[in-house]
């Protein structure tokens, strides 16, 4: 199907970006477009999202899913939108030239996101406790 219009600055136009591009645990067979080793492990459409936006780029999330995403959670659901070119031709930002440039870009971004560092940290704290529970126990006995 051809676009209906030519001008980049049209939304039809953003590239699409899916979770699925950059997720670590699937495979290119299954739809990963990076290497797995600079993918992300489950990135949702919220994380790209907020890094694209903290970025300064365009960006919209579409409630679509990927073909070859066989879960049908909520988590996996959605496609970002971004706009890379502007009306005229030129890129909106110098260092997104590409669609690979911006899904490297978001990769290296999500694992520095709050919430991945919050949640990392606070289950590291839960194991800690855990294991300082076995440990009691053993004395115990």
């Amino acid at each position: 199907m051809a676009h209906l219009t030519q001008n980049p600055a049209d939304k039809e136009r953003f590239i699409c970006l899916y979770p699925i591009y950059i997720n670590s645990k699937k495979t290119l067979a299954e739809g990963r477009r990076i290497p797995s080793e600079k993918a992300v492990e489950n990135p949702s459409c919220a994380e790209i999202r907020d890094v694209l936006t903290a970025a300064g780029m365009n960006v919209y999330v579409e409630n679509k899913m990927h073909p070859r995403e066989w879960n049908r959670d909520v988590q996996f659901r959605g496609r970002v939108r971004v706009q890379v070119k502007q009306e005229d031709g030129s890129f909106c930002l110098e260092k997104f030239t590409s669609r690979k440039d911006v899904m490297f870009y978001v990769a290296e971004m999500i694992p520095k996101l709050k919430t991945r560092t919050q949640k990392s940290g606070g289950g590291d704290a839960s194991s800690q406790q855990g294991e300082g529970g076995k440990k009691s126990k053993k004395k115990k006995k």
